[in-house]
């Protein structure tokens, strides 16, 4: 048991189950806003922008996008908060060794305290800047990873002159091996910001979920496209684990000896975190178009293959009450949770009790059923390319 949990179990004991749904409200508040800056930074032209867009699950024309070109476009510090999980920021940083940001002063000039990683972009070799860049970065104590971009494009430049004698592996080591002789590091993360699913994203993400202290490394998994099977199993389980708690917080209420309040808050907990569920595993309208334009896949044969009752809807109390009263498990529950307030000395009790079950197992069951959405809706998109 973790001492969160400790508090709770004592706050229970001492001021009472009411008590200990507040506490448990605010933990999971200030759990949804912790901070996550990252720096995105390089020479001008490199793919910055773009790699901003796509980690954020955004193309280029959209609405909210940074701005993109053949020229150096970033001019400013500029944030991009996460459309769905704001509280994770990329910052198009402008490219080091412009006339307005040399080389000598950028860190400073970038504010580099801010920020909880970088991430160094070339769509070449990695030049004198980057290194001297990144070794500033170390010397200040900031962890700083090297992305190649634009791999998509060097494999079909390569696969195109070289014919039959191509070969995807080679090819791509030979790729690695030149960039890490650029800047004398043993690790360059190669990257398609068109294609996520390909190449090392999946190693990148893993890495810097890895080496983020503890407390970050949700939020950041959060936020993260959905580029494999793993990533989508890795948020279930991260969202699976916060469903004790609203079930506590909703047993807390329903501590509160006033008919029809625990319902009702419940459902308003419910259309929240469901809602959050939702826009998680990309399955809101807006991800859903995004994924059909970029996947090159219609968009009614992504949801064709969404079978859960949440699939393609808005979520509103509307339509849990209605899923909830559909499952006769769920309208029991509910109806009991009412009923057996008003059973002397063991009624209030009773029903914080059944109101646990009800909020978890609602909870779980509607998570899951979006996580298998998730999955299918990946394979439909990306096909064969898919790996767990």
């Amino acid at each position: 048991m973790d001492e969160f949990e400790e508090e709770v179990k004592e706050l229970i004991q001492t001021r009472g189950p009411a008590e200990a749904a507040a506490k448990i409200n605010t933990y999971l508040e200030k759990q949804k806003n912790i901070p996550v800056n990252i720096g995105i930074t390089g020479e001008s032209g490199s793919g910055k922008s773009t790699f901003v867009n796509a980690f954020r699950g955004l193309d280029d024309g959209d609405e909210g996008a940074a701005p993109t070109g053949i020229v150096e476009t970033t001019s400013e510090i500029t944030p991009y908060p996460h459309p769905h999980h704001p509280n994770v920021v990329l910052w198009d940083l402008p490219g080091i060794g412009t006339t307005k940001f040399p080389a000598d002063k950028y860190l400073k000039l970038v504010e580099f305290e801010k920020f909880d990683f970088f991430i160094i972009i070339s769509d070449t070799r990695f030049r004198e800047n980057d290194a001297k860049l990144a070794k500033e970065i170390q010397r200040m104590g900031k962890k700083f990873y090297f992305v190649r971009s634009k791999i998509d494009h060097n494999v079909r430049d390569e696969e195109r002159r070289q014919k039959s004698a191509f070969n995807e592996e080679k090819t791509l080591n030979r790729i690695r091996e030149n960039c890490i002789q650029g800047v004398n590091s043993q690790q360059v993360f190669l990257v398609s910001s068109v294609e996520l699913h390909l190449y090392d994203f999946r190693l990148l993400e893993e890495t810097l979920r890895k080496e983020l202290p503890a407390h970050k490394r949700h939020a950041l998994l959060l936020a993260i496209p959905n580029v494999s099977l793993g990533i989508i199993s890795k948020k279930k389980e991260a969202l699976q684990s916060k469903i004790k708690w609203y079930a506590i917080m909703s047993a807390g209420i329903a501590s509160a000896p006033l008919p029809g309040l625990s319902i009702a808050a419940d459902l308003t907990m419910l259309v929240t975190v469901i809602r959050e569920y939702q826009v998680t595993f990309g399955l809101d309208s807006s991800s859903l178009q995004n994924l059909a334009h970029s996947a090159g896949v219609p968009l009614n044969d992504l949801k064709s293959v969404m079978t859960s009752p949440l699939a393609g809807k808005e979520i509103s109390k509307e339509l849990i009450t209605k899923l909830l009263s559909m499952s006769v498990g769920g309208a029991a529950l509910m109806a009991a949770e009412e009923g057996s307030r008003f059973i002397p000395l063991f009624g209030i009790p009773a029903a914080m009790g059944l109101s646990f079950i009800s909020t978890y197992r609602a909870l779980d069951t509607f998570l899951t059923m979006l996580a298998e959405d998730a999955q299918r809706v990946f394979t439909k998109a990306l096909g064969l390319n898919t790996s767990v």
